[in-house]
């Protein structure tokens, strides 16, 4: 698909790279400079959508750049143009509730890492797409970095073809502890009372049971999740047949609280895992974030993460089935 729209212009950041032709991420600005306004941003939303949609599946990552975008009730705006549906996000990030379908992103620690993940990939459900919004850039560090999932794929392939079959064909068993209260001071601290919106346990299990996990719970009032089997990698519609590291093994593997293994319990070599840590890095791409700056995710075909920052930083999340 060409590009070809009246009511943007492509622009340029630093960190953007070609990949398999595409831009990543597609920089999307203002045709002018007195269609900067949100008035004029929704409706070049609401009339292209259909053309956006495609754009967003082939280029995997889209930034708008340049609109006057304020705040959460104005990202809120835009999150609801497209009209996609909401989904509500489960897992170990704690988070807080903003406006309407917004929240914030992880609330852990500016200091650590977040390492590079497809949203909620654990869970038989995951958004098919995560949008992002910058309400205060950091004066340095917390980029977000991404990483074109099928480029995993293909060089584990080329180096551990082995390795990789066999955890295809068995199948991938994650493990992690929740206590039953948030925990800000950790970026896996949500509790497993927020995660499931109740403090029954009965419904605890119960709502667990639909999302695919099974609870054991702990004397201190925590909880043990099992997930599995899950896949390595997936094939997704309309993404040229690309093989997806749709999993979680580095970010799991070996962890305090959280661990990963073939489903019928044979460890996960650990310099297969540690490779794959390497490669996932190589292949990551980053921007600086600006105040007002959206991006936009393919969240079937990229990885993300959070680089260490310095405060302030404020980027709000939504995602969308």
């Amino acid at each position: 698909m060409e590009f070809s729209c009246k009511d943007f212009k492509v622009g340029k950041c630093q960190g953007q790279k070609l990949v398999d032709g595409e831009s990543m991420p597609l920089v999307l600005q203002p045709p002018k400079a007195d269609k900067a306004d949100m008035e004029s941003l929704l409706l070049a939303l609401k009339t292209n959508k259909d053309w956006f949609e495609q754009l967003i599946i082939k280029n995997s990552a889209v930034l708008l750049r340049g609109f006057d975008v304020k705040n959460a009730q104005d990202f809120n705006d835009i999150v609801e143009a497209f009209g996609w549906d909401d989904i509500r996000y489960v897992g170990p990030a704690p988070r807080t509730h903003v406006h309407k379908r917004v929240w914030t992103a992880n609330e852990g620690p500016l200091s650590e890492f977040i390492y590079y993940h497809h949203e909620m990939v654990l869970i038989k459900e995951s958004p098919k797409t995560l949008l992002l919004f910058c309400e205060v850039p950091p004066p340095e560090g917390g980029e977000t970095p991404f990483v074109p999932s099928f480029r995993v794929t293909e060089r584990m392939l080329e180096e551990f073809p082995e390795a990789v079959e066999e955890m295809e064909a068995k199948g991938l068993q994650y493990s992690f502890t929740a206590l039953s209260k948030n925990d800000t001071s950790s970026m896996r601290g949500r509790g497993w009372e927020d995660t499931f919106g109740t403090s029954d346990r009965k419904e605890a299990e119960r709502r667990a049971e639909a999302l695919g996990m099974d609870l054991e719970w702990l004397p201190n009032g925590g909880v043990k999740a099992v997930l599995g089997p899950r896949s390595l990698t997936r094939v997704f519609d309309r993404r040229k047949g690309r093989r997806m590291w749709f999993n979680t093994v580095v970010g799991m593997h070996g962890k305090e609280i959280s661990s990963a293994s073939m489903a019928d319990g044979t460890e996960i070599p650990e310099n297969v895992v540690k490779r794959c840590g390497e490669i996932i890095e190589e292949e990551s791409i980053q921007f600086k974030w600006e105040k007002g700056d959206v991006a936009i995710f393919d969240n079937m075909a990229l990885l993300h993460g959070r680089r260490p920052s310095k405060p302030p930083r404020r980027v709000l999340v939504a995602t969308c089935k």
